[in-house]
């Protein structure tokens, strides 16, 4: 295990216990989170060294690597990811140009992407992925940023959806991704917050830490204090509607070891009205962000 001993946001060394929560996908392995006392940042402390980090994805129920539509809880995954697919397109919008998408999984969004117009690049770390994007949809991904070997200022769009709270390199990757992107382009980034009704509800069992897959875990502040850091403005958020019913039914298998789909849904509808009503505080977030340097 690897101790991480300044915050991944802001160096700070001064670090609070938060949680400590199960890999309930993988390993069974505790692990702890951790916040940063200067900024906020909510971290797991300490990860897996990252050669091991792989390892930790390879458990058939990670569906984004494996695309399982075995079951009906597969087949209600792979629905949503239909309907999320249309909502992402709209959320990019009609104009076309270069489009990156760093955690392409299996390819679905960049080649819907890729259909409606746009010069897409895909990135994606898993080599099973990259498989199923092949032998599925006929679409080559990269396993990085480097192998894709993209210019400075080459991209429109760079999106990254659920897949920044993976990322063992904060402030690297958000750098690069600043290069990366045309002076008038635009970055979108969807990730959990923790401040959500339904992380209140579950504490340690909510399947959005998801540990240690998930490294960051972050809030809307954090959120805009990493982007800010790395020469980007939130301009918009918009929330995941069906992140909390999802996140839901998964935290209950984890809390007591079935999906319980009708309380899953209920906790999911009221964290939805409950950030809609008061607190806009959404299971899960897209920030739409611009570049100010």
């Amino acid at each position: 295990m690897k101790k991480i001993e300044n915050c991944p946001n802001c160096d700070s060394k001064k670090q609070t216990k938060f949680l400590s929560c199960i890999d309930n996908t993988y390993s069974k392995e505790t692990f702890t989170i951790v916040k940063c006392s200067k900024c906020d940042l909510a971290f797991t402390n300490p990860i897996p060294e990252i050669k091991d980090l792989g390892k930790y994805y390879e458990s058939k129920e990670y569906i984004s690597h494996t695309n399982n539509n075995k079951g009906w809880f597969n087949t209600l995954y792979q629905i949503a990811r239909l309907i999320n697919i249309k909502s992402k397109i709209k959320t990019i919008g009609h104009k076309k140009g270069t489009l990156l998408e760093i955690g392409s999984g299996t390819g679905e969004l960049t080649n819907a992407c890729k259909k409606a117009g746009w010069t897409t690049t895909g990135i994606e770390p898993s080599m099973k992925a990259r498989k199923n994007a092949k032998d599925n949809l006929n679409l080559e991904l990269f396993e990085n940023i480097e192998q894709a070997k993209l210019k400075d200022k080459s991209q429109d769009i760079i999106m990254m959806w659920h897949v920044l709270e993976h990322i063992p390199n904060l402030k690297e990757t958000t750098q690069k991704i600043n290069k990366l992107l045309k002076d008038d382009g635009r970055l979108i980034i969807a990730v959990p917050n923790h401040k959500s009704y339904d992380a209140a509800y579950y504490k340690e069992s909510w399947a959005a830490y998801d540990v240690p897959r998930h490294l960051l875990h972050f809030n809307k502040k954090t959120m805009a204090l990493s982007l800010k850091s790395a020469g980007f403005e939130i301009i918009k958020t918009k929330p995941m509607w069906l992140d909390s019913i999802y996140v839901s039914m998964l935290s209950e298998k984890i809390m007591s070891g079935n999906k319980n789909p009708t309380r899953a849904i209920m906790i999911g509808l009221i964290s939805n009205l409950k950030a809609l009503i008061k607190t806009k505080e959404y299971s899960s977030i897209i920030y739409i962000a611009k570049k100010t340097f």
